[in-house]
């Protein structure tokens, strides 16, 4: 979703605003065919694809990580970027502002320095390219888990325990449980407007194993 929102891709954009599963969606678009054609092999490649750009995955991560032939991985990626060029878009234009300013910024502002860019070494480069693409997506995620987390700690009273990534725990008494986690929803659901609707799934138990 931020990858979307940061990218302004239209087709994404339209995907989770459709409520369309992300995944079936682009795996629809790559292969050409109608969403309810779409397989679980085709999906699996798919987010595969989805999670590997957002992390400046290139033609033989993807080989590796789906274990198909470079040349299967490239024609997936060229895919990909015909269906949706304003993530291509992106990824040159950040990797080429990076270079000019030695850092990149997330939506909010803060900052990563990435002197890896200007390495000599090949590899360390191509470090700092993927890096580049993916702080201002993987950071904004982490700046609307804590934008979120300092106001529920404002203004609510429920015990925060933890945060995990992208969950948040909290002990709450079995008999307000479901009121409150759907409060919680709502709070870490409108903490930012974007592009793309923001959704949290919810889920309670005993520990967390039986609420994961």
């Amino acid at each position: 979703r931020v990858l979307a929102h940061i990218t302004k891709d239209e087709g994404l954009i339209n995907a989770f605003n459709s409520d369309r599963d992300i995944h079936s969606s682009t795996a629809s678009e790559i292969f050409s065919i109608p969403l309810e054609e779409v397989n679980s092999s085709q999906r699996r490649m798919a987010k595969a694809v989805n999670f590997g750009i957002a992390y400046g995955q290139g033609v033989y991560g993807l080989a590796e990580t789906l274990q198909i032939s470079r040349k299967e991985s490239k024609e997936i990626i060229e895919s990909y970027f015909a269906k949706f060029p304003g993530v291509k878009k992106y990824m040159e234009n950040t990797v080429e502002l990076a270079k000019e300013k030695g850092y990149v910024e997330t939506l909010f502002g803060r900052r990563r320095y990435i002197p890896e860019l200007y390495a000599k070494n090949p590899m360390q480069r191509s470090f700092g390219e993927r890096a580049a693409i993916n702080a201002p997506i993987q950071g904004t995620a982490s700046d609307l888990v804590k934008m979120a987390m300092l106001e529920l700690f404002e203004d609510y009273s429920e015990h925060m325990l933890l945060q995990v990534h992208d969950e948040l725990i909290f002990e709450i008494p079995e008999d307000r449980v479901e009121e409150e986690a759907k409060q919680i929803q709502q709070v870490m659901e409108s903490n930012v407007q974007l592009d793309v609707k923001l959704t949290v799934n919810i889920s309670w138990g005993n520990n967390w194993s039986q609420a994961h």
